[in-house]
Formats: C-alpha cells, sequence, structure tokens
C-alpha cells in the first residue's frame, strides 16, 4: 500500500516521505526492513529509530523529526491503530454450526452466526446477529445476548447475564462466576465459612470488551454493572454489585472489589487494587500496583499504597531514597547535640 493512502486512512500526516513509498508491513523499530513500517512509542526508541532499517516510522507529533520518513500524528498508538487496521483484513468466520455443538431447542440464536465445536448453548438463550462463537465456548441459561457478539474459545457467560451488542470475551473470560461471598457461621464453636448464594447476574453494555481470563462476577442481588466501551484487561476481577461506567479502562490484573462505583473515563493501570463499598469518580487516573482504600473524588491523578495524590506520592518516593543518608544525618546531628550538651 502506498504510503500516501496508509497516511489518509490512519489520520496522519506525512513529513519527509515520498507519496508513493510502498509499505508491505509492520515490524518492531529494531527489525524492520525495506518496506516495513516501525513505531516508536516513546523517547527511549529514537536513538535505535535513528538506526533503523524501516522504510518509515510512526512518530508522535511531539518527538524531534527524524532523518527518514515519518507518519505523524497527536496519538501515535491510535495511528499505530487504524494503520493494522488498514493493513492487515481481520479473520472472517463463515456461517454455520458444527455438528459437535449442542445448542438447546429453546434457544433462539441470530442470522448469520458462526458456532464453533463442542459449543455448549443452554436452554432459553437468545443471541442476536452476527455472532461469532469458538470452540468450546459455554452459553448458561437464560443470558441474553446482543448483536456481533464475539467469543473466543473456553469463554462463559453463566445464567441470565444480559450482554449487550459489539460485545467481546477473550479467550477464558467468565462473565456472571459467583463473586466472592462467604460468612462466618460458629456453631458449637466451630467455624466455617457459609457460602452466599450469588442468585444477581452481571450486565455488560454495547462495545465492551472483556479480556483473557478476566472475570466479572454475578451479584448476590440486583446486577454488577459494566458501562458502554469499557475494556477490562486479562486476569482483572470486577467483583459482585460493582459499577464500573462508560468508557473506563481496567488494565490487567487489576482486582475491583464488590460494591464499588468506578465512574467513567477513569484509568486504573496494571496491578491496581480497589477496596469495596468506594467510590472513584470520572476521569480519574489511578497509577500501576496503588491500592486505593477510599473514595477518589473526579479527576485526580493517584499512586501509592494507599493512594494519595500523585505529585505528593513522588514527593516521598523522593525522600525514600534518602532515607538512610538523612537518617545518618539526623544521627550525627543528635550525637553532636549531646556533645555539647555534656561539656
Amino acid at each position: 500500500m502506498k504510503i500516501s493512502e496508509l497516511a489518509s486512512k490512519a489520520g496522519a500526516r506525512l513529513e519527509n516521505c515520498p507519496e508513493e513509498l510502498e509499505i508491505t508491513g509492520l515490524a518492531p523499530v529494531e527489525e524492520a526492513t525495506v518496506g516495513q513500517l516501525a513505531f516508536v512509542p516513546n523517547a527511549n526508541d529514537l536513538a535505535t529509530a535513528k538506526r533503523t532499517h524501516a522504510s518509515a516510522v510512526i512518530l508522535p507529533s511531539r518527538f524531534p523529526a527524524l532523518p527518514l520518513p515519518m507518519l505523524r500524528g497527536d496519538d501515535a498508538y491510535l495511528v499505530l491503530a487504524n494503520v493494522v487496521d488498514a493493513l492487515h483484513e481481520p479473520v472472517r468466520y463463515e456461517p454455520g454450526i458444527h455438528p459437535t455443538a449442542v445448542i438447546h431447542p429453546s434457544a433462539r440464536v441470530g442470522a448469520r452466526a458462526s458456532i464453533g465445536a463442542f459449543v455448549v448453548i443452554d436452554r432459553d438463550v437468545e443471541i442476536g446477529a452476527d455472532a461469532v462463537i469458538l470452540p468450546h465456548v459455554v452459553i448458561y441459561r437464560g443470558a441474553r445476548i446482543g448483536r456481533n457478539f464475539f467469543a473466543h474459545a473456553h469463554a462463559v457467560v453463566r445464567e441470565y447475564c444480559r450482554l449487550g451488542d459489539n460485545v467481546t470475551l477473550q479467550n477464558g473470560a467468565v462473565i456472571g462466576g459467583d463473586g466472592f461471598g462467604f460468612a462466618e457461621d460458629v456453631k458449637d464453636g466451630h467455624a466455617t465459612w457459609k457460602k452466599l448464594a450469588h442468585h444477581g447476574c452481571v450486565v455488560l453494555d454495547d462495545d465492551v470488551e472483556v479480556q483473557t481470563n478476566a472475570c466479572v462476577d454475578r451479584s448476590p442481588i440486583g446486577a454488577t454493572r459494566i458501562g458502554r466501551d469499557v475494556k477490562i484487561g486479562a486476569l482483572a476481577t470486577v467483583g459482585h454489585e460493582a459499577t464500573v461506567d462508560e468508557r473506563t479502562i481496567v488494565c490487567p490484573q487489576v482486582g475491583i472489589a464488590g460494591a464499588t462505583n468506578v465512574g467513567k473515563d477513569v484509568v486504573l493501570f496494571g496491578q491496581v487494587g480497589v477496596a469495596g463499598d468506594l467510590t472513584i469518580g470520572d476521569g480519574v487516573t489511578v497509577m500501576a500496583q496503588s491500592g486505593v482504600a477510599s473514595d477518589v473524588p473526579q479527576a485526580l491523578v493517584v499512586s501509592g499504597s494507599p493512594a494519595i495524590d500523585h505529585m505528593r506520592w513522588l514527593r516521598y518516593t523522593a525522600i525514600l531514597k534518602r532515607l538512610p543518608e538523612l537518617t545518618r544525618a539526623l544521627r550525627a546531628s543528635a550525637t553532636t547535640a549531646r556533645n555539647g550538651r555534656s561539656r
């Protein structure tokens, strides 16, 4: 594809670049060869990019120009996403039902569905048109699923959950597994854990994606709700009765405890832990590996454990690095003061 056509489709501008340059594919900046386009995501890669054999690079607008053809954009990651779409056709699955699939007679599956080997669809399930359901997916009874559903192998949708249009479940995602609820039951001096039955459901709005081995737990009463265009990363967990509002990003390995309310346009970076029964306001960013133990007002950036204002946390960590030096200075000062008093 000519780079001018690629730039048009990607919403990028060309710099230092002949419009007739042919691009055959994408490659990492250190491996790219003639004809390929390389992505330069951060400033640390600029030195490598100067030595690349790529025919052109994708470069953020804020970075200094390089002496080679460039595709530029304010959001270089969005440019990359559009370039990938332009260069690579998505895999297509032909409509049809594999003979090993088991579909209950009461289930209603929309037109043009592609249903793979060993899929199980239980009674009273409804699925909209153009679904792609790959091998070993299980849809429990009473589930309601909209149009353009895409479920990768081994995904599970539990009983009575409700999914909107354009929902994607990656491999091993579980929607509607029981929440983690146990009450201590003491009888005759012997304590056991009694399971709290979860008879609620999970509701996923339109355009939600839940990635590999992530879980959205069902509630004991009512629903766990995931808003429109929310993306939930691999190995993340959203607990029972939680709500996550629209366009929020839940990165891999995040844990959101039960009954927590997460606002819209929130970003929870990797390995964030959120305690239960609290509220995270709209537009909040929680930095990686932070622990949120109390409500967070809207539009804040927080980090640390317990999470506090990000700039304060940076100051604390800067001081932490100097603690040995400060401790030695404090001890020396105390020794000098004692010696002065003894004289």
